[in-house]
């Protein structure tokens, strides 16, 4: 006698257990001077000692959170040339990829940390400047988060004397009594890579994802190609209009870019054609941030060679043709070997030609390589080896031919005569004692 369980059976794995800690990181802020946000193109710019304290992140706690403690503001009065402290608040906005930002260092990745002003009130308006700031993180494994900081409020100079603000002494916006700048996150944008290499006819998807404060909202969302200066647009959506702007192999998910803030661009069949940087620009009615992901398109060639076994009389001349076919990009090396039973190594072969590279309707290249070898001159018996190297290989591609012995092909021949004269002599002593 048994009974079945009533309801959904329980799953034996524990639910993970999150635990909030601050990550803290080393970053570069840059600005132009102590007044100055975003400094024109061409002109200069100076990088000064930051840190960010992404306070009270959620993260799984793998058991080696112990020694993880709460972060400490350095006890300094900061002057103008006094590292800067970022403190960010993230009560509303998600942080990604939290746990690789806070073992960066364990797992031997590196990570760099920029942050940079992203708007401000103009210099001259008054002592006290409302900023944004814009901090990118990347890690060397390809992750890619870039966060909007908005600053603490800038009120008017009467508001100040009655508040007592303190100004820092360099960004001239109000800091924490501990010398800090507090910062509340306000949108992030992220992608698992910043880089993708992909073969002809292969799908691929380029992430792009955001997270907004309850306060803001999407307003549109573009993707757009780059390459040797022209540009695409592939994806346009603006929210509330009828439907998306799209080109054909492109494709977004405007349902899962509504719902859970997925704004990753699927690309089918990808030719040699979809190569380039692709720009995933995200706005609201007050931001604009774009991620940038480069795709990469490599196809390995294809390696044959002609004839595969060298059979010729002495004296004579052969050519061997090395047929490299399909690949991109254009950059291939190819080279020659021979190789006798007595040697050790391969050697390096220099009589060689090659035909100019040819361009493939589908954009792949084909190049041809000849090696001419003499009997009077060739070490036979012998292996004469085409290798192929390539970007989109592993490890060189090599293909051999063979060289058999001369005094060989010379007495299968005369065996061949011999046995031929032997049977014309049978067959006619036959038919002669016939008759």
């Amino acid at each position: 006698f048994f009974s079945l369980p009533k309801g959904p059976a329980k799953s034996s794995t524990p639910d993970p257990v999150f635990r909030r800690v601050d990550i803290a990181l080393s970053c570069s802020f840059v600005g132009e001077d102590v007044r100055g946000w975003q400094p024109a193109f061409g002109t200069s710019s100076s990088e000064h000692p930051a840190t960010l304290v992404l306070r009270a992140i959620s993260v799984r706690d793998d058991g080696n959170l112990d020694d993880v403690t709460e972060y400490k503001v350095p006890q300094e009065n900061p002057d103008s040339s006094s590292r800067i402290v970022f403190e960010a608040s993230a009560q509303s906005v998600p942080i990604p990829h939290a746990e690789s930002l806070l073992h960066a260092d364990c797992h031997g990745e590196e990570l760099r940390c920029e942050i940079s002003p992203y708007s401000s009130q103009p210099a001259g308006q008054g002592p006290c400047s409302t900023a944004c700031f814009v901090a990118t993180l990347q890690l060397s494994s390809g992750i890619s988060v870039i966060l909007v900081l908005r600053g603490p409020h800038c009120g008017s100079l009467e508001e100040e004397k009655e508040h007592n603000t303190t100004l820092h002494p360099k960004l001239r916006i109000p800091m924490s009594k501990e010398g800090t700048l507090l910062t509340t996150v306000e949108f992030q944008l992220s992608s698992h890579n910043t880089s993708l290499h992909a073969r002809l006819g292969d799908s691929v998807t380029l992430d792009c994802r955001f997270a907004l404060a309850p306060s803001s909202s999407l307003s549109s969302l573009e993707w757009r190609r780059q390459h040797q200066g022209h540009g695409r647009s592939l994806f346009w959506y603006q929210v509330g209009s009828t439907g998306p702007e799209v080109q054909p192999k492109a494709h977004v998910d405007v349902a899962e870019l509504l719902g859970s803030g997925d704004a990753s661009l699927s690309l089918q069949e990808v030719s040699v054609g979809d190569e380039g940087t692709y720009i995933c620009s995200v706005s609201t009615l007050v931001h604009k941030v774009q991620h940038v992901i480069q795709l990469h398109v490599a196809e390995p060639p294809r390696v044959h060679i002609i004839p595969a076994v060298v059979t010729f009389e002495r004296g004579a001349t052969t050519t061997l043709t090395c047929s490299i076919a399909g690949y991109y990009p254009l950059d291939v090396s190819v080279s020659w070997t021979q190789k006798a039973p007595e040697d050790d190594v391969e050697l390096p072969l220099s009589n060689t030609r090659f035909s100019s590279h040819r361009q493939n309707r589908d954009g792949t290249y084909s190049i041809t390589s000849y090696l001419s070898i003499s009997s009077a001159t060739a070490q036979a018996p012998a292996t004469y080896t085409c290798h192929v190297s390539h970007v989109a290989l592993a490890e060189p591609l090599s293909v051999s031919a063979h060289l058999k012995v001369p005094e060989q092909m010379g007495s299968e021949g005369l065996m061949g005569s011999f046995i031929a004269t032997i049977i014309f002599i049978v067959g006619l002593f036959i038919v002669l004692r016939r008759r």
